[in-house]
């Protein structure tokens, strides 16, 4: 079979992984949404494509048709654009080699399975799923491996022609040598060496016509002229068996690199939809920034150095390499991307805080909003205000309504004993509330200097340590003991909205010293 894309380009030493163009691709199936664990992949083959100068290619896995999820394909090709990591060929963008769906690309895989078959490296095997069911558990009970018993491999062509006219279904097997060994070149891992008497006839064509990924990835990564593959350190096992399909097609193999998994955070086991993960657009949905989850992500099994944690788009395509991909596996750690998350709000300007931030404001309260008293539009240039005040603390966008909402809400609602702090009565704490009403009343400005050098003065003639006075003051203005700089807080807030709630504040405590 001949084809305009039969010579792949290829890294012709697999140690030297990063000095040639390399065309990667990242190969996801639609039967569930991905999470960071395979979007760090992505993000690895994504980065070697870069730093080469080469291609980053997404190709759709979806033969699996019976397990597609409605969405699944929509999601993967959203969150690369979330996160700024282009696609050069796929879906929505095209390319010379498409198209890009395995669905689409049937009568290709046909056709080579018919090849492997015509040149003795595959058979049709007309097993019944009952029949194999049963040589599995037979083979459990002797407490062997279960595989296949190669029952059809030795068919005569008069019973496989009997077999056809009688139309007979049948699957399409790889026939596995059964002497000598098998070499996968690994490029993190070195030489890994399979005993071929140890493997099975995989699967190539199921018995509807579509490809496993056995038969499918082989001849789509070379059509595509795939250079470097990144995948999970789970499909070892199935590594020797690609390398057969690859020598019997008479291709060679693209640089292959088994990259590490990444565990949960609790335990042992992978990180997956079951144990831990969630899906990457939920991310962006619970106020994660897309290049803090990038940045995270790369280091997943990766290192710079031995000290450097941030790292820009440039500083991460210009050092990635594989030969800094460890092969331990990496662990789920959400406490640090949480940091991350952190520090690359700090970085936002004014304006790029608020334009990230407005949206998750201004939700419906049932959806983690601002209150639904709070009237919407909200005015940006007061809440950039607010959100600066806010923005050292915040770890999310998502926090940002519940943070902020002392400053948009009309009313404030807290127990009045919040109000005394410690080793304060009510007395006291009254005296205070109403001395400071009546200093701040005297301030012929409303800056924050201004008003916290006349408290602290206040505080030294009430014989208070600052903490007794300004926690008070605290809980009055916002409802909390923990909010931003008091004063700062109380400049935003303005002059009626502060003092309308220390008044209210003295109303309450008086009350409740009754």
């Amino acid at each position: 079979m001949s084809s305009s894309a039969d010579a792949p380009l290829s890294a012709s030493d697999p140690h030297t992984t990063t000095r040639t163009a390399a065309r990667t691709r990242f190969a996801p199936s639609p039967t569930g949404f991905q999470h960071i664990g395979g979007y760090r992949t992505a993000l690895f083959s994504w980065l070697l494509a870069r730093h080469t100068g080469g291609q980053f290619l997404l190709r759709i896995e979806d033969t699996d048709t019976a397990r597609t999820v409605p969405g699944a394909v929509e999601a993967v090709i959203e969150g690369f654009k979330w996160l700024g990591l282009e696609i050069d060929e796929g879906p929505e963008v095209g390319g010379p080699v498409g198209p890009y769906f395995q669905t689409q690309r049937r009568d290709l895989y046909l056709a080579y399975a018919e090849q492997l078959i015509e040149g003795g490296h595959a058979y049709r095997c007309f097993c019944s799923p009952e029949r194999l069911q049963r040589v599995r558990e037979e083979q459990r009970s002797r407490g062997e491996p279960p595989r296949y018993d190669r029952h059809c491999r030795y068919l005569s062509p008069e019973d496989i022609a009997a077999r056809l006219n009688e139309g007979q279904g049948y699957t399409v097997r790889l026939a596995s040598p059964t002497a000598g060994k098998t070499v996968v070149n690994d490029a993190l891992r070195g030489q890994i060496v399979f005993e071929n008497a140890s493997l099975d006839d995989a699967v190539l064509l199921k018995s509807n016509g579509f490809p496993t990924y056995h038969l499918a990835n082989v001849i789509d990564d070379h059509l595509m002229r795939i250079t470097h593959v990144l995948r999970a350190e789970e499909w070892i096992p199935s590594a020797p068996l690609h390398i057969i399909t690859y020598q019997a097609l008479g291709w060679e193999p693209p640089v292959v690199a088994h990259v590490p998994d990444v565990l949960a955070s609790q335990g042992g086991k992978k990180l997956s939809k079951r144990f831990g993960a969630l899906p990457l657009l939920e991310y962006r949905d619970r106020g994660y920034l897309p290049w803090a989850i990038v940045n995270y992500m790369a280091l997943l099994g990766w290192s710079y150095d031995d000290k450097s944690n941030v790292l820009s788009r440039e500083q991460l395509v210009a050092a990635f390499d594989l030969e800094r991909v460890g092969v331990a596996p990496a662990r789920y750690d959400e406490d640090r991307l949480l940091w991350f998350n952190g520090y690359y709000i700090r970085q936002l300007s004014p304006e790029e805080l608020t334009e990230q931030a407005l949206p998750f404001m201004q939700r419906a309260e049932a959806e983690g909003g601002l209150p639904d008293s709070v009237a919407r539009p909200l005015d940006p240039a007061y809440t950039a205000r607010v959100l600066h005040l806010e923005q050292e603390r915040m770890k999310t966008l998502a926090e940002a309504p519940g943070m902020t909402s002392f400053f948009f809400v009309d009313e404030l609602s807290y127990e009045p004993r919040m109000l005394i702090a410690k080793n304060m009565d009510a007395a006291r704490t009254l005296d205070g509330l109403r001395r400071s009403h009546d200093a701040l009343t005297a301030l012929a400005g409303w800056e924050a200097a201004e008003m916290e050098a006349r408290l602290r003065e206040l505080v030294a003639e009430l014989g208070l340590k600052p903490v007794q006075l300004f926690t008070s003051l605290r809980v009055a203005v916002t409802g909390r003991t923990v909010s931003p700089p008091l004063f700062e807080t109380m400049e935003t807030l303005g002059r009626p909205t502060s003092m309308r709630r220390i008044q209210q504040a003295i109303e309450t405590l008086a009350a409740h010293a009754e």
